[in-house]
């Protein structure tokens, strides 16, 4: 298929604004586009499903740098991919530790929340704890 994108037909087709579009190729996770005679950026399907991935993996929570690592390794089809799965691994754990962080402040959240006794901020037991002047807030 020799089909080729403009910057916008590919910005709807992935879901991805123009502008991040460009910043990914200004940061090298997406090639340069080719540009036409009037000087229009110009996709090919290739990179639109680059750009999928990209943007699936932003999702699943990886770095630009991780992504970086991810497309280096799906280049290699001929190599194991053992090195996928552990960046996966690494991922999940840290996703985890997020999730036990998330838990945290949520428990807190709650706590602070059922200390409140309603009435006027000078009162309000929320802000003081949130602004250390109480320890009696438990």
């Amino acid at each position: 298929m020799n089909k080729k994108f403009t910057v916008g037909q590919l910005a709807t087709a992935t879901g991805t604004k123009p502008v991040t579009i460009r910043y990914y190729e200004k940061v090298g996770v997406l090639p340069s586009a080719s540009r036409d005679e009037s000087g229009y950026r110009r996709y090919s399907v290739a990179e639109r499903d680059r750009l999928l991935f990209i943007r699936r993996s932003r999702a699943l929570g990886f770095s630009l740098d991780d992504i970086r690592e991810l497309l280096e390794l799906a280049d290699q089809t001929e190599d194991s991919c053992a090195a996928v799965d552990a960046k996966v691994q690494v991922q999940l754990s840290e996703i985890r530790r997020r999730i036990e962080d998330l838990r945290a402040m949520e428990n807190e959240l709650k706590r602070l929340s059922a200390c409140c006794n309603g009435g006027v901020i000078e009162e309000c037991r929320i802000i003081e704890s949130l602004s250390g002047r109480s320890t009696t807030v438990k």
